[in-house]
């Protein structure tokens, strides 16, 4: 997808996909993941979600990726935090304590730049991206986070009468993308709050995907 689509969605403000509050699901299934305070939350494609918030409350470091500046800077005002900022490479990486976000390409962060992760909450990532660019994306989120596991949110809906984003992936296509590299669990399926752009017929699909053990 052209990156300009989504520069477009922040900077005139047609970003109905943010939530105003913390995800439900990642409310009533953190627990799943067993991660100790401190842990390193990524959220990748993270926008500006409450979610970060929420996470550090709770005592979690968060890590997020995201393409549009202009979201991150509604993040920071949200926070009220100002961020230092440096330069690596094509991403800008602004950080405060808790907190590190790196702004530009997620296909140019590395393992390195990234450090440890913990654990991978993908609310609005793969569901964002087109048919041709998941198998690229789910690849390059098990490298980045060597194998961490993951709670992800999808959508199953008749394409026929909705255009993504958000892209209908239901649990066959999640299980393609990662049952080489983990194991998935649905821990729920449930008819989506109000619809999704006018049509009530959409479920949201969650998911807990974690490596197998050693």
């Amino acid at each position: 997808m052209d990156p300009r689509f989504w520069h477009d969605r922040w900077e005139t403000g047609r970003t109905n996909f943010h939530e105003g509050q913390p995800n439900a699901f990642l409310v009533d299934y953190i627990q799943t993941l067993n991660l100790p305070k401190g842990a390193r939350i990524f959220l990748p494609l993270c926008g500006k979600t409450r979610d970060i918030a929420w996470l550090l409350s709770q005592g979690f470091h968060v890590v997020g990726a995201e393409l549009s500046a202009t979201a991150i800077d509604q993040l920071f005002a949200d926070l009220d935090v100002t961020p230092d900022i440096t330069q690596q490479g094509t991403l800008q990486h602004r950080s405060a304590p808790g907190l590190d976000i790196y702004v530009g390409d997620i296909f140019d962060l590395t393992p390195t730049a990234l450090g440890q992760v913990d654990a991978t909450f993908d609310r609005a990532a793969l569901v964002a991206l087109p048919a041709d660019m998941r198998d690229r994306y789910a690849q390059h989120i098990v490298t980045l986070t060597q194998s961490a596991p993951q709670l992800l949110v999808t959508f199953q809906y008749d394409e026929a009468l909705i255009q993504g984003p958000p892209f209908a992936i239901p649990a066959d296509q999640v299980k393609a993308l990662y049952g080489d590299a983990y194991t998935l669990t649905r821990l729920a399926r449930q008819d989506t709050d109000g619809g999704l752009k006018g049509h009530p017929a959409t479920e949201e699909l969650w998911h807990l995907i974690a490596a197998p053990a050693p």
